[in-house]
This record gives structure tokens, C-alpha cells and sequence, in this order.
């Protein structure tokens, strides 16, 4: 590819490019969805790059014994080739076998060939698919320092602003190097530094600032994005709305943890919005959520967790009328009645304390489902967070009001190339060549990977899955093995803190309460006989180095305690250990009382297994692989089928937006 074939789709668009909106029908859905399986069984494997790996090489060794200050002279003539010739494959192969030196020399790590596969997987605009481990912080260096020194503006994307910070500031002397220019984008950061992080020629930030910032700039230009006008508006305006823009437009983007940004978190629309003037409503949220408690489940409402949905029975409809009739005002009307009192319902049963949601300070904080992380900044819509707000007899906040809104599948289809890394794609390679055009390429190991499972174990009641989490972690701790436990919530990870406690095994504690620890617990997770317990923040990105001694033990034991609605967010989990030959150990111990199979058979399970299985041991190994693996399935199905009806109500209310001539 060249570098005009990346930006021709923008030219268009002047001083803002980007891609036009990709429209689909059910045909083209379907056609696309059987083509993105035939194409991830034909050709989903690296296809070698032999030669290509070959070209490398052979640059590498014109480098052998130069001086930084000799390499460094070649990188003029190396970025007019790139910007005025475009990524041609041999300019590429040199880029690659400069990046490849100079990181060794930088940053002491020395891109493997796996690696270098990886990275023109990426500059190619595809996935790469790489086992945990495998270093894709550096692989990513070498596409972005290709396309950066060929003038194209690069964003890395990742899931938070750790990873951020940490990998913006760990390959900062990698591109200094090439005389790069590198800026990050975190939470609070104000407009102006924002405009000059983009500004440089690599960017790293976080898939929701991202966006929120993409929807700032839409909002300044309006429905405005002709060059034209924009043109004259620069010549007669003191201030013109390009200069107060604050991306550089949609080229090239690199996202980390691809499936987790353009799959898992793609079920709910990114929305910028300002607090109305809601100052009536906010005893109406009170009167709901008091209504709502008087309502008995199973008689007046019925719970759909999987839809995550509150339906009132008919009962529950002449109850909430008796209820409403001391009121008046806006419960007179019957469908506005039913809509408060079903979204209070939602409030008090669909969202947990400590799950859900942090109160801190006499605030409700949503605390992220894949990231672990709070938002602090972030708010349900549509009154869902007031009546949560009223639940927890906090100061109940303004509503808010919608003034941009869009997804994920819409936002980054827009780029002229995007491209991705991760470790766990091939489950989701469908639906993202169905959606995005993302082909998903496997890239091998480094070393051989010496992961080794051990048995997995379901108890019928979550207590007894706790007692045996705690015989476990006394087992391994005795031995003196680190082990990273995962669990899916604030409250369970503090729950097994309790029981470790009591227990008498030292232990540390990572989750939405203690993220200004993150970088300090994470540093010491590898050290001889370290009990971490953790949320999902030590999912994704994070690099567990063992301490001299643990790999004679065994090397790092991971313990998941729940299974999540995806099976690549367990593998994910698991990934933690067993990374670069390292070995390393997994196991999941769960009970049918967990949420994943509650959502799916109910209370079904449960009984189930207590009246065929008395005993306070795990019930057979097979019954309880069956039910895990076909209550995860249901779950992916219907995530799938949510990111899928998000995305055709997206493209609807975007024709009904441009009919009114607003952007978004």
C-alpha cells in the first residue's frame, strides 16, 4: 500500500479525512458474514512472509556495527523516500530494520521476527492475532513508525490510561529517535494540550476519549464539512472553527485489544451530553424508586437478565396505577407511568453496588464491566442514572441531554486504514470482517508456550466455591508460587480479601477502590509466594514479570473464580501467566450460583445440582463443562446480537439526524 492509496478516500474532505460511512443491508450483512468465515478458515493463518522477512534481514545487516549517529543520518533520506514513493515493501523492510536496531539500542528489547510479522500484519490493515506475551506494545512501534515517518498521523489505541501513559513513556526513545513527535491523551486533559497531543505524529489514547473528542469536532463543525466554506471562514474569522478543531481527521489507527474496543465494548452508543434543566423531575425520580420497592418480583415485574430488561405484568400495571394515584402530574399518563416505574425496577435489581457501580463522595461512578475501571465522568441515559442515584439517597444530578451520540462500528469504520492486535480474535474473526472489513491473521509464538491447564472444578453454591478458592491459594502460597486470582466484581474481589484475611494469607487487592495502586501491585503480582486478587484491570495489557526463583516453582498460577460472557475475556485472564516461554499454570473454579449461569438457566442449575449432587465436592467434571460452555455461548450470542441491533438503529438515526441537517 502507499501512502496517497491511505488518504485518497479523505481527499474529499480537505482537512479533516476520513472515510465515508459504510452502509449495509441484511443481504450484504449475511454475504459479508459467511465470506469474513470462509476467509478466516482459508487464509486466517500468517501466510510467512518469507520474503518479506528476508528484505529485513538483509537491511539489517547494512546497519551492523553503524553508529547511532550514522543510522541516525539515514533517516532523512528513508522519510522523503516514504512520504514522496508511499510504503512500498522495500522502503517498509528498511523502516523495519532500522526500528529493529534502534530498539535494541533504546529500549533493549529486539523486535523478534514473529514480531516483525505482527507489525506488517497491521501496516496491511488487518489484526494480528498474537498470544499474550508476545510483546504487541513493540510490534506496534514498527507499523506506526513506518506510517508516521511517511507523514501519515497515527493513532495507538488502548483500553485505559495506564497503558497509556506506560507505553507512550516506555517507546518515547524509540521514536525520538527517528525525530517522531509523540503525545497522550488521558482523562481531564484540557482542550489545548488535547489539540497538541494530536498534533504529533503518534498519538496514544484510550478508545473512549478518542471518540469523545471525534464528537467534540463534529459538534464544532456542525453540519458544516465543506472545504469551502471552511476555506473562507479561515480568511474572515478571527478564530475559525478549523483551528479549534481538535483532531488532525481519521487516518491510520493501530487498536490495541482489538476484539475487547471493536467487539465487546461496541454494544453501547458513545454519547457527549450537557445537563437540562431537569429540576421537576428530580422528586419524580424519588417517587419512582419508592414505587418500585413496593412492587413484589414475579407477581407485579419480571426480570430478563440476559436482556438486562424489567417487564410488568398486569398485575403490576393496576398495582403501579394504585401507587401513582396519590401523585398526579406526570403519573397520570399510562405508558410514561410504566416506563418510570420499569427503569426504577432496573435501578433496584439489574444494578449491583460494587458491581455496576462505585458510590464514592455521595456520587454514583459506573465502574467499566471490561475494564474494571471507574468512569467518573460517565452517566446511563434517559434517567437510569438519577433513579440509581435516588436508590442509594445520594444528591440526584441533573439529567442528561443528548447532544452527540454514535458507535464504535460507525466511529472507527470511518478511518482511511484501521488495523489491530490482540491475543484472543478468532472467535469474533467473523463479525469483524462482517462489520469493520477486519481480516484476522494468527501470528505463531515466539517460544513454544508451556501454559498448562489444570482441572477445572464447578461447585453447586458459591460458598462452597469460595472455601475451596481459599484451600487453593494455601496450597500454592505454601509452595511459594505467585498467584493472580481474577473475579468479575469489586464486591467478590473484596469478598475473598475478607476470607484470605481470616484465612492468615498475605495478599494484595486490585480493583475500581485502589486503581491509584495499579502500577505498584502490578510490579510486585510476580514476587515468590504474592496473592494478588484482582478485577478485570488485570485482564488486558498487563505484564506480570517473575521475580529470580518463581520459574523453578512453576512460574505464575492464575485462578478465575467466574466465568465472563465471553470466552476470550477468561482467555485473556489466563494469558497473565505462561507469557514468552515462561511457565505458568490456570485453573477456574465456579459454582452454578454465578451470574453467567444464573442469567442463562435461572434457578434451574441449582437445583439441578443439589438434588443430584448432595456431596460438598465439585459436581462431574463434563456436567459442569457442558453448563459453562453453553450458558457462555447463549451470552456471546446475544451480545452479538445487541452489537448488531445497536448498529442498524445507529445508521437509522443517522438518516434521521442529516434529514434535519445535525452531524451526529
Amino acid at each position: 500500500m502507499s501512502s496517497s492509496a491511505v488518504l485518497r478516500p479523505g481527499i474529499a474532505l480537505g482537512r479533516y479525512p476520513q472515510r465515508e460511512d459504510l452502509r449495509d443491508g441484511w443481504l450484504d450483512r449475511a454475504v459479508a458474514g459467511v465470506t469474513g468465515f470462509v476467509r478466516q478458515r482459508a487464509y486466517g493463518r500468517s501466510p510467512g512472509h518469507a520474503e518479506f522477512l528476508d528484505r529485513v534481514e538483509t537491511e539489517a545487516r547494512e546497519l551492523d556495527g553503524r553508529s547511532d549517529r550514522e543510522i541516525r543520518d539515514r533517516v532523512p533520506e528513508l522519510r522523503r523516500r516514504l512520504y514522496s514513493e508511499g510504503l512500498q515493501e522495500v522502503l517498509v523492510a528498511r523502516a523495519f530494520a532500522m526500528v529493529r536496531e534502534v530498539a535494541e539500542r533504546r529500549v533493549g528489547m529486539r523486535p523478534f521476527d514473529v514480531q516483525l510479522l505482527g507489525g506488517r500484519v497491521m501496516l496491511e490493515g488487518k489484526i494480528a492475532e498474537m498470544e499474550t506475551g508476545e510483546g504487541k506494545t513493540l510490534a506496534a512501534t514498527l507499523p506506526a513508525c513506518a506510517a508516521a515517518l511517511a507523514g501519515i498521523p497515527v493513532h495507538i489505541v488502548t483500553v485505559n490510561d495506564f497503558l497509556v501513559l506506560r507505553d507512550a513513556a516506555w517507546m518515547n526513545p524509540l521514536y525520538k529517535f527517528f525525530g517522531l513527535s509523540v503525545g497522550t491523551i488521558t482523562e481531564g486533559l484540557a482542550p489545548e494540550a488535547r489539540r497538541a497531543a494530536y498534533a504529533c505524529d503518534i498519538t496514544y489514547c484510550t478508545n473512549k476519549q478518542l471518540v469523545f473528542d471525534y464528537l467534540k469536532d463534529r459538534l464544532m463543525l456542525r453540519q458544516e464539512a465543506r472545504q469551502l466554506h471552511l476555506q473562507l471562514e479561515s480568511l474572515h474569522a478571527e478564530h475559525p472553527r478549523t483551528s479549534r478543531l481538535l483532531l488532525r481527521g481519521l487516518c491510520y489507527v493501530i487498536v490495541d485489544e482489538a476484539d475487547s474496543v471493536l467487539v465487546d465494548e461496541a454494544r453501547t452508543p458513545l454519547i457527549i451530553s450537557n445537563v437540562a434543566d431537569t429540576s421537576q423531575e428530580k422528586q419524580v425520580y424519588t417517587e419512582a424508586v419508592t414505587m418500585a420497592r413496593q412492587l413484589t418480583s414475579g407477581e407485579d415485574f419480571s426480570i430478563r437478565p440476559r436482556e438486562r430488561d424489567v417487564e410488568l405484568t398486569e398485575r403490576g400495571k393496576r398495582r403501579a396505577t394504585e401507587l401513582a394515584e396519590p401523585y398526579g402530574g406526570v403519573w397520570i399518563g399510562p405508558r410514561r407511568r410504566e416506563e418510570l416505574i420499569r427503569r426504577a425496577l432496573s435501578a433496584l435489581y439489574l444494578f449491583q453496588r460494587d458491581k455496576q457501580y462505585l458510590v464514592r463522595g455521595q456520587k454514583v461512578q459506573i465502574v467499566d464491566e471490561y475494564t474494571g475501571r471507574v468512569m467518573a465522568d460517565r452517566s446511563w441515559e434517559r434517567g437510569l442514572h438519577q433513579m440509581i442515584e435516588a436508590k442509594e439517597g445520594c444528591p440526584i444530578t441533573g439529567q442528561q441531554e443528548t447532544l452527540a451520540r454514535i458507535s464504535y462500528q460507525r466511529f472507527f469504520r470511518r478511518y482511511l486504514r484501521l488495523a489491530g492486535m490482540t491475543g484472543t480474535a478468532r472467535e469474533v474473526a467473523r463479525e469483524l470482517w462482517a462489520v469493520y472489513r477486519l481480516p484476522v491473521v494468527t501470528i505463531p509464538t515466539n517460544r513454544p508456550v508451556r501454559r498448562t491447564q489444570w482441572p477445572d472444578q464447578v461447585y453447586v453454591g458459591s460458598e462452597q466455591k469460595w472455601v475451596a478458592i481459599v484451600d487453593i491459594l494455601q496450597r500454592v502460597h505454601e509452595i511459594g508460587r505467585p498467584v493472580l486470582v481474577g473475579t468479575r466484581s469489586v464486591a467478590a474481589s473484596e469478598h475473598l480479601s475478607e476470607m484470605l484475611t481470616a484465612a492468615g494469607l498475605p495478599h494484595r487487592v486490585l480493583n475500581a477502590r485502589q486503581d491509584q495502586e495499579e502500577a505498584e501491585v502490578i510490579a510486585n503480582a510476580g514476587q515468590r509466594g504474592c496473592i494478588t486478587v484482582a478485577t478485570n484491570m488485570a485482564g488486558r495489557g498487563t505484564d506480570i514479570r517473575l521475580a529470580p526463583g518463581v520459574v523453578e516453582l512453576g512460574g505464575l498460577h492464575v485462578l478465575a473464580t467466574d466465568r465472563h460472557d465471553a470466552r476470550r475475556i477468561d482467555r485473556q485472564l489466563f494469558g497473565r501467566g505462561g507469557r514468552q516461554g515462561d511457565p505458568g499454570s490456570f485453573q477456574s473454579l465456579v459454582s452454578l450460583e454465578d451470574e453467567i449461569v444464573h442469567e442463562f438457566f435461572g434457578g434451574y442449575a441449582v437445583r439441578l445440582g443439589k438434588r443430584f449432587w448432595r456431596q460438598n465436592g465439585p459436581i462431574p467434571g463434563w456436567l459442569g463443562r457442558l453448563l459453562l460452555a453453553v450458558a457462555q455461548r447463549a451470552a456471546e450470542r446475544n451480545h452479538a446480537g445487541i452489537r448488531q441491533r445497536l448498529l442498524r438503529s445507529d445508521d437509522q438515526l443517522s438518516d434521521l439526524l442529516a434529514f434535519t441537517g445535525r452531524a451526529e
